[in-house]
């Protein structure tokens, strides 16, 4: 019994030590709740968060660094900001490269790195949204969809419960210049209803409803 519990507090510690925790979330949105129970892609993923004060930001699935190398290449182009390849790089590596400030201080934001405190103190101002005549998100969108031509791109929302509906609207109008019609809400799921048509189906079918 002494010989086997050594083994389990050295197992134990072992776990505990080797276990890599979820970091915070860099973006902390608190999103509508819904009784929806599709689950989100986590690749080819194009993902456009909007905070409390209705900030835009922009990322791309971590695991799409080809697609996230050739949008940051597109972006460099075609608003000649001069980005260094390592900055480019650090865009296309950093697990969590969201794009949160106007072109105009992408230079400087890549600068940074990609340490996990790289961001830590950093202000973004968010993506310029609100006014048509400089809706930055526009040629965001844009060079997403040139990335992943031939291939899939989910394109995913995930809104404050608090966002005003101006920057909301922002958003919309930046993926219809696109063409891009079609995009999925990220919300907090919640049990359906008792006596509802989805609770009815659910028990039908013995899917377990969400606690």
């Amino acid at each position: 019994m002494t010989a086997m519990c050594d083994v389990a507090f050295l197992l134990l510690s072992f776990f505990i030590l080797a276990t890599k925790f979820k970091p915070p979330e860099a973006l902390s949105v608190t999103t509508p709740s819904s009784v929806y129970t599709k689950i989100a892609a986590e690749t080819n993923v194009v993902l456009i968060t909007l905070d409390k004060q209705g900030r835009v930001f922009f990322s791309v699935s971590d695991k799409n660094v080809p697609e996230k190398d050739e949008i940051i290449n597109t972006i460099n182009t075609q608003h000649n900001l001069g980005l260094t390849k390592q900055e480019m790089n650090n865009f296309s590596h950093n697990p969590t490269g969201y794009v949160g400030v106007p072109f105009t201080q992408l230079k400087a934001l890549l600068d940074r790195g990609v340490a996990p405190d790289a961001l830590k103190g950093v202000n973004m101002p968010g993506i310029p949204t609100v006014d048509s005549t400089n809706n930055e998100l526009r040629d965001w969108v844009a060079a997403a969809v040139g990335a992943f031509q031939g291939g899939k791109m989910f394109i995913l929302v995930k809104g404050d419960d608090a966002a005003t509906y101006p920057a909301f609207s922002g958003v919309v109008w930046a993926f219809k210049k696109n063409d891009q019609l079609k995009f999925q809400l990220i919300t907090s799921p919640i049990a359906a209803p008792p006596g509802s048509e989805l609770y009815n189906s659910q028990i039908k079918s013995g899917v377990k409803s969400v606690e």
